[in-house]
């Protein structure tokens, strides 16, 4: 079997996207020696990090910006499929090409342009949307994240759910409660971390995040919980704009939260997330939507309680490891955080529950459905 991988993502691992492709190429590489592999590059990706045994095709320079990425995945990727004399080509992410030379296998993480207008852009990324919408009809078999995500893939791309896979993705080895303790006191000064037991949201600031239902949540702790708890805010503070992102530091204002209680410490580097959570006493993930929600297997598998809004994903994920709360409930979400702070028998029966419970999830069997879900698409006929 030889598999032709679009690499777009390859020099992105702190995105989605290019940590699936890294991890997913690195752990199918171990699980079948005997099967080939071409990782196919844009001329701008310098190819570090590609595990040995894995050929490497880079094409030639094409259009800057977004027009680079079509013409990348419309042209150069299938040429080099084509030249490679690849059985099956994989898109690892949602933008396959409108033709393929070989059977086609494309990861649908998510459809929120499609299930939330408010994500869908302009009119440059509306018809984007729409050309990988259609271009998903000719793939042979579709990878998505969870059965929750497989729902939303058959019925918004119309496609045969049948021939949607739903695979799990997997923490990496590095979150874990007792491995790399060593840096977490580095970790703690870098991002200038309270020295108090504080409570943790990782992640975008998007209104499909609900970071403003954390926020209000967080106004009961305040008053309630009898020593000081401050709220750490990790990720990319965007630029406020509604519809897509409330301002949120306004929120925390006129829900009168003090400033001092509230850490806004900015994008974290990869290496320093597993101290991150582990340095934390709570870990709360409020987002409504999510094709899987992998930092909340991140947190559990690092020994961290979680709080999180009780939506199919998260349900089908976390079992018993995690509080899975009403959604969109801030009163509800502060008594599960109030709950796990004061209940010292509670907090030791969900940290360890979610440990175990992530212990579940492996890159390695990422990789061995991946591959299975490969030779159904090999198997495939119309």
């Amino acid at each position: 079997m030889h598999v032709a991988i679009n690499g777009w993502f390859w020099d992105q691992p702190n995105t989605g996207s290019g940590q699936y492709v890294r991890e997913l190429l690195r752990a199918m590489r171990k699980a079948d020696k005997d099967a080939q592999f071409t990782l196919v590059l844009p001329a701008h990706i310098t190819p570090q990090g590609v595990p040995n045994g894995v050929e490497v095709v880079q094409t030639g320079r094409g259009p800057r910006g977004k027009l680079g990425k079509i013409w990348f995945e419309q042209s150069q990727f299938p040429g080099v499929v084509k030249q490679s004399g690849a059985d099956l080509a994989h898109v690892p992410y949602w933008g396959p090409p409108l033709s393929s030379p070989a059977k086609l296998v494309t990861s649908v993480l998510d459809v929120i342009p499609l299930l939330y207008p408010e994500y869908a852009g302009g009119f440059a990324t509306k018809l984007y949307t729409s050309m990988v919408t259609a271009a998903a009809q000719g793939s042979a078999y579709i990878i998505t994240l969870s059965e929750a995500s497989k729902r939303d893939v058959a019925e918004q791309l119309d496609y045969p759910a049948e021939r949607v896979v739903p695979i799990h993705l997997a923490p990496k080895e590095s979150y874990h409660p007792q491995l790399g303790r060593e840096r977490d006191q580095a970790v703690q000064k870098k991002y200038n971390l309270p020295d108090d037991p504080f409570i943790l949201y990782l992640g975008g600031f998007d209104v499909r995040k609900q970071v403003t239902q954390l926020l209000s949540a967080y106004t009961f702790i305040e008053k309630a919980h009898g020593e000081y708890t401050p709220l750490v805010l990790a990720g990319h503070e965007p630029e406020w704009r509604e519809p897509l992102f409330p301002d949120l530091r306004r929120a925390a204002a006129n829900l009168d939260i003090p400033e001092e209680n509230l850490y806004w410490i900015g994008y974290v580097d990869e290496d320093d997330k597993p101290s991150l959570y582990r340095l934390a006493e709570v870990f709360v993930y409020p987002s409504v939507y999510e094709g899987f929600g992998l930092p909340i297997l991140e947190a559990m598998a690092s020994g961290t309680p979680v709080v999180a809004n009780n939506i199919p994903v998260f349900d089908e994920i976390v079992g018993d490891g995690a509080f899975l709360i009403e959604a969109g409930s801030a009163t509800k979400m502060g008594g599960a955080m109030l709950a796990l702070l004061e209940q010292k028998d509670l907090y030791d029966t969900m940290r360890n529950s979610g440990a175990a419970r992530a212990t579940n999830f492996t890159w390695r069997n990422t990789a061995r459905a991946t591959l299975d879900a490969y030779r159904q698409a090999l198997d495939y006929t119309d």
